[in-house]
């Protein structure tokens, strides 16, 4: 069984900083690339960041700068460094891996960490 359990939520103040973790089991994590998601009140789900196995990153340009994504394979676990937050940054953040499975794609989901940015 697939779980991706994320951590590291919580509230903090405008121009403070979070580090997210999500941790895997059930899957083979090297073999996926990795992403953190948000959704906030009255938005879409969006892409926050991804990262492959080799360590290749992507940003969304509203993070660009802030935003870290990094993994440590060994341990099964993507982190999401998070610097100089905003309040705009607020919404659940979602970890997900994507990858091939028998030639069949399959994406999984944790079941996401609130972030609230507020004074």
């Amino acid at each position: 069984q697939v779980q991706l359990v994320e951590s590291g939520g919580g509230l903090v103040q405008p121009g403070g900083s979070l580090r997210l973790s999500c941790s895997a089991s059930g899957i083979i994590f090297s073999n996926y690339l990795m992403g953190w998601y948000r959704h906030a009140p009255g938005n879409q789900r969006e892409l926050v960041a991804t990262i492959t196995s080799g360590g290749n990153t992507n940003y969304a340009v509203s993070v660009k700068g802030r935003f870290t994504i990094s993994r440590v394979n060994a341990k099964n676990t993507v982190y999401l460094q998070m610097n100089s937050l905003k309040r705009e940054d607020t919404a659940v953040y979602y970890c997900r891996a994507q990858g091939a499975v028998q030639g069949t794609l399959r994406y999984y989901w944790g079941q996401g960490t609130q972030v609230t940015v507020s004074s």
